[in-house]
């Protein structure tokens, strides 16, 4: 579970999230929608650890640690990274294996031959 408690982040000096809550179930597919500027990207960036942002209060735990203390190797390896819309190509290297090793690195390897069998 992803759980996001009273969250405020600065960028530059400006407050872009102002409190934001948000708790996503285990299993939960969610979509942030609104207009430029209202903190999606933010609220991105912060969980993934991304540079250039101050939580300057506020909490994020995911399946119980927490966030703002994990190292961003830590988080990526926990499924907690940013896959971009339109990714740079890599000469050579397809998207999908890129989305594969991902995967493969977040989700520990007996769960997803379970899952499959689950799903057949």
């Amino acid at each position: 579970m992803l759980e996001v408690k009273d969250l405020h982040v600065t960028v530059e000096g400006s407050e872009i999230l102002k409190g934001l809550s948000l708790t996503i179930g285990a299993g939960e597919v969610h979509a942030l929608m609104g207009p430029n500027g209202a903190g999606k990207s933010t609220l991105s960036a912060v969980i993934a650890g991304k540079d250039g942002y101050e939580v300057t209060s506020g909490s994020i735990t995911f399946e119980g640690r927490d966030v703002l203390e994990m190292e961003i190797e830590e988080r990526a390896q926990a499924g907690l990274l940013l896959g971009f819309q339109y990714p740079v190509e890599i000469p050579g290297v397809k998207n999908i294996y890129l989305l594969k090793a991902a995967l493969n690195a977040s989700v520990p390897r007996g769960a997803r031959t379970r899952s499959r069998r689950r799903s057949s």
